[in-house]
């Protein structure tokens, strides 16, 4: 188990973290630092804790919203792959029907060469 120390406003803090995840736990606090940077100019001087907890809720509500995001996108693949929409189902038809018809052209043509060499 590593530890690593990072800081947050100005303050040290060593958290503890799986070997190999040192740089993904430094790259989040730099992330809740700027959002806490970002805050401290925005409602000026408020307690430590109280900033934390504004950042902590913002960052949770981006997370939120990516989420409903995400789920948003696995819904439309999801009906994409079930069918799509009425238009690329339309589509496909049409796709289907020019093939269909090209491969009976070919089929009247291979059975004419057929009749002629026989």
């Amino acid at each position: 188990m590593a530890t690593v120390t990072i800081s947050v406003h100005g303050r040290s803090y060593p958290v503890a973290c799986d070997d190999g995840e040192e740089e993904h736990l430094l790259s989040l606090a730099e992330t809740l630092n700027a959002r806490i940077a970002e805050l401290a100019e925005t409602v000026g001087p408020v307690g430590e804790a109280r900033l934390l907890l504004m950042a902590g809720l913002l960052l949770s509500d981006e997370a939120q919203i990516q989420a409903e995001r995400l789920a948003a996108l696995e819904a439309e693949v999801e009906a994409l792959r079930a069918g799509g929409s009425a238009e690329t189902r339309a589509r496909v038809e049409h796709s289907e029907e020019a093939i269909a018809i090209v491969l009976e052209s070919a089929a009247r043509r291979i059975e004419d060469l057929v009749q002629r060499v026989g």
